[in-house]
């Protein structure tokens, strides 16, 4: 009898609780908790209708409001699926919309070519020092990049193919190396050596144990500008230059040590750094562009550089020989009379210059990751030693070795070659 008395409150209980009506494919739950439609995106919006009329009013909108408007429409700004609205990330759209308009709008001049593929590359620049120093994730750069493969892909198939002068071999030599580049990307995206938070090894930590860990953390730090008398380390101290300052023991220039990481809250290996974008520490960490790239991906977006570079050469080769017969390809690529005589050329001749700028952009990268492979030394660690002034440099700064880790050209590349397979628990000294 007292089993079933205390069973049947439940089962009301349950039965009592509101159940969520399902969402049809237009409906979805705002960051208020609330139901919306995708259809109201504009509606309701008080910081936009205040921006509105300050606008129209010849008055300056407040930086806070505009902030508030852009969280809004990112909110909102969805596609219908299959059990709600699913959310589209406001960043990925501009370059879907804005590079086919500039593009053909460069068509239409040689003058307009000029100022738009001048202008191009700099808004790109200024995006990319924007979204760093704010710290911020964006899809920006991946767009534009996939967008870019496919849009100077899909001009090729209708303005050059159907001129004739492209088989259907080098058709297909130009299509696999798109997708070749396509699964590199898609493997340079994948976790690049993530350290984890070992929330769950803390909490079976006694209170000594834990305290001990903090004070070595606090030790490490001690003497940093920044500091406080603790040795803890203040927020404008936890960027990552300062903490790399912390890997050398005092009297012995070449044994690493481990460092403690204030943000993660982890012990991390030799070469490893805090990204700022992602959030966590990333073993052998380089640089961070359109994704981390670290001890475990660094193969695969080297890869993907050079395939790009082969494709993109190849690509460039075939719509010149196109377009402007009977001329080499560093002559047509300056001087191809009649090219805009008609909208298909110069559209053609407008892709290529962009696939030009595109492609030596990708060259100088590709250019400083094996000048870094072959000294053995990371973009992270090349940046340290010039804000430190250590380590040598050659070609105008071009080439920066620190000295640390360099074994020799062919040793520098058997250890790349066989990055992300060794054991974590190897010496410092072995990590490459």
């Amino acid at each position: 009898m007292t089993r079933t008395g205390g069973v049947k409150p439940a089962k009301k209980n349950k039965a009592e609780e509101p159940e969520l009506e399902p969402l049809c494919c237009c409906e979805y739950i705002d960051r208020n908790g609330e139901k919306n439609h995708v259809a109201a995106c504009l509606c309701d919006c008080q910081d936009l209708d205040e921006g509105c009329d300050r606008w129209i009013t010849c008055k300056s909108v407040q930086p806070e409001t505009c902030e508030r408007i852009t969280e809004t429409l990112s909110d909102r700004l969805r596609i219908p699926w299959l059990r709600g609205a699913k959310k589209v990330n406001i960043s990925i759209i501009p370059p879907l919309i804005l590079l086919p308009v500039f593009l053909r709008v460069a068509s239409w001049h040689f003058v307009l070519g000029v100022v738009v593929l001048t202008s191009l590359p700099v808004l790109a620049l200024w995006y990319y020092y924007l979204t760093h120093r704010r710290k911020e994730q964006t899809l920006f750069f991946l767009s534009l990049g996939l967008f870019s493969l496919g849009y100077m892909y899909y001009v090729f198939l209708q303005e050059v193919v159907p001129r004739g002068r492209v088989g259907p071999t080098q058709l297909a030599l130009l299509t696999c190396g798109l997708f070749l580049v396509l699964f590199a990307l898609y493997r340079a995206k994948k976790n690049p050596g993530y350290l984890r938070n070992p929330a769950g090894n803390d909490r079976s930590l006694g209170g000594d144990q834990m305290e001990c860990l903090n004070r070595k953390g606090q030790e490490k730090t001690k003497g940093f500008p920044g500091t406080d008398k603790s040795g803890s380390l203040n927020s404008r101290t936890l960027k990552d230059g300062l903490t790399g300052s912390s890997r050398m023991l005092a009297g012995s220039p070449t044994k690493v040590k481990e460092d403690w990481c204030a943000k993660c809250q982890l012990v991390r290996p030799a070469r490893a750094w805090h990204c700022r974008i992602c959030g966590m520490c990333v073993r052998r960490m380089d640089h961070h562009c359109v994704c981390c790239v670290g001890e475990s991906n660094h193969q695969a977006f080297v890869l993907a550089l050079s395939i790009f570079l082969l494709t993109s050469v190849y690509g460039i080769t075939l719509t010149l020989d196109t377009i402007c017969r009977d001329r080499s390809v560093f002559t047509a690529l300056f001087y191809c009379p009649g090219v805009y005589a008609n909208y298909s050329s110069a559209l053609s001749f407008t892709c290529v210059w962009y696939s030009v700028i595109i492609t030596a952009g990708m060259a100088y990268i590709f250019l400083i990751q094996l000048i870094n492979i072959s000294y053995n030394v990371t973009e992270r660690e090349v940046q340290q030693a010039l804000r430190q002034k250590t380590g040598r440099r050659l070609l105008c700064g071009l080439i920066v070795d620190p000295g640390q880790y360099n074994r020799g050209f062919l040793r520098n590349w058997h250890l790349f070659s066989t990055l992300g397979t060794r054991p974590f628990h190897h010496p410092a000294e072995d990590i490459v």
